[in-house]
């Protein structure tokens, strides 16, 4: 038989499963109110738009396009519509500068492969998208905390340096982060841009969840900002990642790359050697509906993730104990939540789904480095406002009883 541990790359190990992904079998039980898988509420996908976007496709005239091979820089149709939306953002582009992906899960893949060599440094924050640490560990970096003005450009070096590499890149969920749902202030911005420029490193600009503010001031993206003091995005050193899985449908697996046109010239190369190109269907019928409903789904699905924060919020504060902290996010999907010192998330979940019957995701899975076991991570996007109530009830139960003076 086979020894198939001999015959992977060593690159194999560092291939984990997604304790998320796992936990989104439990959606599968009525029983269970979950507050774990960070997807969309498929009640409030655009369903008729697609019914019909699909329907023209095929009456009107573009079968053989569609179903067809196509480019590997994407639908052109699909990157001008873009360019038009970045240019909403204040993000200066041309369609040369924009890339579509199989989901912006593909993006931090093709990223990763393309400039992680074995042993050399990302920077990302801890917690982080548990996602990009599954995209980026193929390639067998090291993992460094990136932090806002408490922490040197030689410090990073050195870091890097006793691992056995260099930096090569910061990345960062820049709005509504998932897992915590916080959102980098403009100052953080521009001290990011500065500790790269002394780096010499790019930056991955995960923006998946751009589009989801429910309150406060947008901030600028981070590639805006570049592009500001740059002069021009081909002079900026930010790659910006985007996506439609949040906004319109997840399951067409359409995300968008923008950047320097150096950056898109290797990712075509690299989608030309992986899969060709992203579905040209998909492609189609998501710029169809991008076209025509785009600002409205974003409002539609904004106002009810909106009232399901505020339900998890007020739920909050009414049932945790004391010493259970937990962010206030002004958009996206997630909040985070820090337990007191001595509890397990991984743990306490085990008795939840048991006892309790409410699923979230411990945090530790988001930590490069393992930590954070205290910690959790709730999404309020898939439950209603009666379920967010009587689940966040249960939680606050759960812990209060699961404290050592409760004992």
């Amino acid at each position: 038989m086979l020894n198939w541990d001999h015959v992977f790359a060593t690159r194999a190990s560092r291939m984990r499963a997604s304790e998320i992904r796992e936990l989104l079998k439990l959606l599968d039980r009525p029983e269970i109110i979950s507050f774990a898988g960070g997807i969309p509420d498929p009640a409030l996908f655009p369903t008729q738009a697609f019914e019909a976007a699909y329907a023209e496709i095929f009456a009107g005239g573009q079968a053989a396009s569609a179903l067809q091979y196509s480019v590997s820089e994407g639908y052109l149709p699909l990157r001008q519509w873009l360019q038009k939306e970045m240019a909403r953002l204040g993000i200066a582009c041309g369609v040369d500068n924009i890339f579509i992906t199989s989901g912006s899960q593909q993006a931090l893949d093709y990223l990763g492969k393309l400039m992680l060599s074995p042993r050399d440094t990302a920077l990302v924050n801890w917690p982080t998208y548990l996602g990009a640490l599954q995209a980026f560990n193929a390639y067998e970096p090291t993992y460094d905390q990136l932090s806002f003005g408490n922490r040197t450009p030689d410090s990073y070096r050195a870091a890097a340096d006793n691992a056995g590499g260099e930096v090569k890149f910061a990345y960062l969920s820049s709005d509504f982060a998932n897992p915590t749902g916080q959102t980098v202030t403009q100052e953080e911005r521009l001290a990011l841009l500065s500790l790269a420029d002394e780096l010499d490193v790019p930056i991955i600009e995960d923006a998946a969840y751009q589009h989801l503010r429910y309150n406060g001031e947008a901030v600028r993206p981070i590639l805006s900002l570049d592009i500001e003091r740059s002069g021009s995005i081909e002079d900026t050193r930010t790659i910006y990642c985007g996506s439609f899985s949040k906004t319109l449908a997840p399951g067409l697996r359409v995300g968008y790359v923008v950047a320097a046109t150096p950056v898109i010239r290797k990712l075509v190369l690299m989608k030309q050697a992986a899969d060709l190109h992203s579905s040209s269907i998909n492609q189609i019928a998501i710029t169809h509906v991008a076209e025509r409903h785009f600002d409205a789904q974003v409002a539609k699905i904004r106002g009810a993730y909106s009232a399901r924060r505020d339900a998890m919020l007020k739920a909050l504060a009414a049932h945790m104990p004391a010493g259970t902290s937990w962010t206030e996010p002004e958009g996206g999907m997630f909040i985070w939540v820090t337990l007191p010192e001595g509890l397990d998330g991984t743990e306490l979940l085990a008795r939840s789904v048991e006892t309790e019957k409410v699923a979230f995701v411990p945090g530790q899975a988001f930590f490069a480095d393992r930590s954070g076991t205290n910690t959790l991570r709730l999404s309020f996007s898939c439950a209603n406002e009666a379920m967010i109530a009587e689940g966040i009830k249960r939680l606050g139960r759960l812990i209060a009883g699961s404290l050592p003076a409760a004992a």
